[in-house]
């Protein structure tokens, strides 16, 4: 076992989700395989942290496989923070999250506790990896998605990613094992969820909201190049991801702006001035 990769596995259904479960046993096969994932479901969570509560972390034995398993309170970031600080005997060699029920593609990066997981790893410097299945049901069929999962994390394991992507995320359409076609490496598409919240009355008349929302994609259909494209189409999708959110291209504008800022703090002190 001391040869082995130390394979992390998180994710943010909660750790007796089936989805998270098919990817324990597929990276069995891999690598010395520690779990530290949250209690109960935690999606929608994105990169949020528990500052002002307790954390718990306890040992619990799911089923008889090989790994070593912790179920954590908090989020799937407190999961990947406490395996890397206080759980694991060394830091992993791989962080691998999913594999989740429903889509993380395009706009759902940015909401996901699945890819915040291993945006997390990435930031420590560690291989990182989240898979989602476009099934939200709590018995989708994941059996598909195995020989794809471990042909990527091995891809990963011995073919490191470049520094400047943090983690890669991994959508697999909902098909059977010989109707996907192959994987396409892809760009986030541009997209957004058109949302509005209901309101609605409980039994006892207090009233609550329920968001609902659609699906929109900025992106022309025939566009091949992104992650919306290749799922409707018959691919795995796999866009590499990157934490730096700075957009480069405006840098020198916002600089002529501060350059301007700069002149009209100095008109408004000699205003002051000449007020008093």
């Amino acid at each position: 076992m001391n040869n082995k990769p130390i394979i992390l596995v998180t994710n943010d259904d909660g750790i007796i989700a089936p989805g998270i479960r098919s990817l324990i046993e597929s990276m069995n096969s891999l690598g010395e395989v520690y779990v530290v994932a949250p209690n109960s479901p935690k999606s929608g969570t994105a990169h949020s942290i528990t500052m002002d509560t307790i954390l718990y972390c306890d040992s619990v034995k799911i089923d008889n496989g090989k790994q070593k398993e912790w179920e954590c309170s908090g989020t799937p970031v407190d999961c990947v923070k406490l395996a890397i600080n206080n759980i694991l005997p060394r830091r992993p060699d791989i962080c691998v999250s999913g594999i989740n029920h429903g889509s993380n593609s395009s706009i759902n990066i940015r909401y996901s506790g699945t890819v915040s997981a291993v945006i997390e790893a990435g930031i420590e410097g560690i291989p990182s990896v989240g898979f989602s299945l476009l099934d939200l049901e709590w018995n989708a069929d994941f059996s598909s998605s195995k020989k794809y999962v471990c042909e990527i994390v091995k891809k990963i394991l011995y073919n490191p990613i470049p520094e400047k992507t943090i983690t890669l995320n991994v959508n697999i359409p909902k098909l059977k094992k010989e109707e996907i076609k192959g994987i396409k490496i892809c760009r986030q598409a541009k997209s957004k969820w058109q949302e509005s919240f209901e309101k609605r009355s409980n039994p006892k008349g207090r009233t609550y909201y329920w968001l609902v929302g659609n699906f929109v994609n900025f992106d022309e259909e025939e566009e091949d190049d992104t992650d919306e494209w290749a799922l409707n189409n018959g691919y795995i999708s796999i866009v590499p991801i990157q934490f730096d959110f700075t957009n480069y291209s405006i840098l020198n504008i916002l600089k002529s702006w501060n350059f301007m800022l700069f002149f009209f703090n100095i008109f408004n002190i000699f205003n002051i001035f000449n007020i008093f």
